[in-house]
């Protein structure tokens, strides 16, 4: 399924699809979660939750 239908899917409301966008995008997530040298998971998580936010705002 090419990004645009799981986009389309996800602010349809389709967990399954909102999951597989976070997975493609976790390694970008997780660099960017690294403070100090360190995970920092709250980051993590805040960075899941503005994605997920701006899933919902998209428009295509």
């Amino acid at each position: 399924m090419n990004f645009e239908e799981l986009l389309t899917q996800a602010q349809c409301g389709s967990e399954a699809a909102l999951g597989e966008i976070l997975a493609r995008y976790r390694p970008l997530l997780v660099k960017h979660s690294i403070c100090d040298g360190f995970f920092d998971e709250d980051l993590y998580q805040e960075l899941c939750m503005t994605m997920i936010k701006c899933i919902h705002c998209f428009r295509i």
